[in-house]
Formats: structure tokens, C-alpha cells, sequence
């Protein structure tokens, strides 16, 4: 069976989640055209809010439904 490829937003989202999950500065943002780094910046956040509620690893990527 084929992979089916993800489109680039949805990686970069889950990317920036891991990011900022694991309590990266938003300065490592990989790209630079405002669109897609809007995309990894809205994932960064919500890893953040995932961070400071004291969500880790598993648990947290349990949470959001995106990462599934």
C-alpha cells in the first residue's frame, strides 16, 4: 500500500507543536513565507498552552486530535 503524503500545512502545524511541546523558542520557525509560518506558529502555541498545562510527551499529543 502507498503512503499518502500529508499536505505541507498539516506537518508543518504538527511540527511546530512538537516545538513548542518540547518548549522550543518560536524563533526556530523553519520557514520564512508568512502563510505556511503561519501554520507552524498556530501549532508552536497551542504546544505551549500544552507545555504549560503540564501536558508531556504522550499525553499531549494525545490531546490534540491533529497529531493522530
Amino acid at each position: 500500500m502507498k503512503r499518502q503524503k500529508r499536505d505541507r500545512t498539516s506537518s508543518l502545524f504538527n511540527r511546530g507543536f512538537k516545538a513548542g511541546l518540547d518548549g522550543k523558542s518560536r524563533d526556530n520557525c523553519p520557514v520564512n513565507t508568512s502563510e505556511l509560518r503561519s501554520h507552524w506558529m498556530s501549532g508552536w502555541r497551542e504546544g505551549r498552552e500544552a507545555h504549560w498545562g503540564g501536558q508531556t510527551g504522550v499525553s499531549a499529543i494525545q490531546m490534540n486530535p491533529s497529531l493522530h
